[in-house]
């Protein structure tokens, strides 16, 4: 087990990668924890869980919406929660972000960990300390900063992961690499078979690697002013694309960064070679380099992104892979680049 530590202004968060599901009380308080999951990792791993209440949701992205960050804090009312309660997120990347801005919102301020039982959480929503719930279809509108004391990242239960929420992991485990560690990107070239098979060594070696590089990234800025917005690589248009075509965050998230890296050839960042080797481990992996979507809904939701200042959007390029930088771009050159303007 590796223990890395991400520094927050509200306090530290220790990520231990390789724990066991089975620690997870040994992590909590003795009384007063508030346990939520979703149905179907209550199914699979429900009687393994500590004896605490427990709140299941039903799953998936629809359910990350004010509506049941309501239900939660209900629950909180009826069991008399205070501030001194814990609430303790145990699933993927839907349940740790309505967990973390429960818990940021309730009583204005209760601790809160996380396990994380996706791919996608264990590299990346569950680490950082962003919070929060979608608000009309945009996603993550509504949230706050604030850490967790705690995520437990146990490789051995995404062994039931399916496909496809694997492949929202392995998106953001070759964003990582492309934004700040070519090693890291070379192993996946060499090992995408393993990688996408999930096998224990790779999951250990992308989780482990994902985990430092953003633990970093977020202890230097975790308000995202500065560096902090280079982990948004490839989520502009991403985010745009799962609102507009109805897919997952990590396809979304893919055929983004295929955008971004054409998008820093054509400003003269990236050499063409590079953006090629990011198309062929994306292709090895299973990920898309394009989607079909509504020309209009895309824009319509980039013109709506968090990251929007007037009349430039920052935007996530690469000078090459391992090397990210953010640029204002003027959001009509932008859409005219990624062909929306029309």
């Amino acid at each position: 087990m590796k223990e890395y530590v991400v520094r927050g202004l509200l306090g530290d968060s220790r990520v231990l990668v390789g724990e066991s599901l089975d620690s997870l009380a040994a992590l909590l308080p003795e009384r007063g924890v508030l346990l939520v999951t979703d149905e179907n990792v209550d199914r699979l791993y429900g009687d393994r869980l500590p004896d605490f209440p427990k709140m299941v949701l039903p799953p998936g992205e629809a359910e990350k919406t004010l509506d049941t960050a309501r239900e939660v804090y209900r629950r909180l009312v009826r069991l008399e929660a205070g501030r001194d309660w814990f609430l303790c997120g145990v699933g993927g990347g839907v349940v740790c972000d309505l967990v973390g801005f429960v818990a940021s919102t309730y009583v204005r301020g209760m601790g809160f960990g996380f396990c994380a039982t996706t791919l996608l959480a264990q590299v990346d929503a569950s680490v950082g300390g962003k919070n929060g719930v979608n608000f009309e279809g945009y996603k993550n509108l509504v949230g706050a900063f604030n850490q967790p004391r705690f995520v437990v990242c146990d490789p051995a239960v995404l062994a039931t992961l399916p496909e496809e929420e694997a492949a929202s992991g392995l998106a953001e485990v070759v964003k990582h690499a492309a934004i700040a560690d070519p090693d890291l990107f070379t192993f996946l070239e060499e090992n995408a078979r393993e990688a996408r098979g999930l096998a224990p060594e790779a999951v250990l070696r992308m989780v482990g690697d994902s985990v430092r590089i953003k633990s970093a990234v977020v202890s230097e800025d975790e308000r995202e002013a500065g560096r902090r917005k280079v982990l948004n690589f490839g989520h502009t248009l991403g985010h745009a694309l799962e609102k507009a075509a109805g897919v997952s965050h990590g396809y979304g998230v893919s055929a983004g960064m295929a955008a971004a890296a054409r998008l820093s050839v054509d400003m003269g960042l990236l050499a063409e070679e590079e953006a090629r080797r990011l198309e062929n481990l994306l292709l090895s992996l299973g990920l898309p380099l394009s989607l079909s979507a509504d020309r209009r809904a895309v824009a319509d939701a980039l013109l709506r992104d968090k990251k929007r200042a007037g009349d430039t959007l920052d935007y996530v390029l690469l000078s090459g892979l391992g090397t990210a930088v953010a640029r204002p771009v003027p959001v009509k050159k932008l859409l005219a680049l990624l062909g929306l303007d029309s």
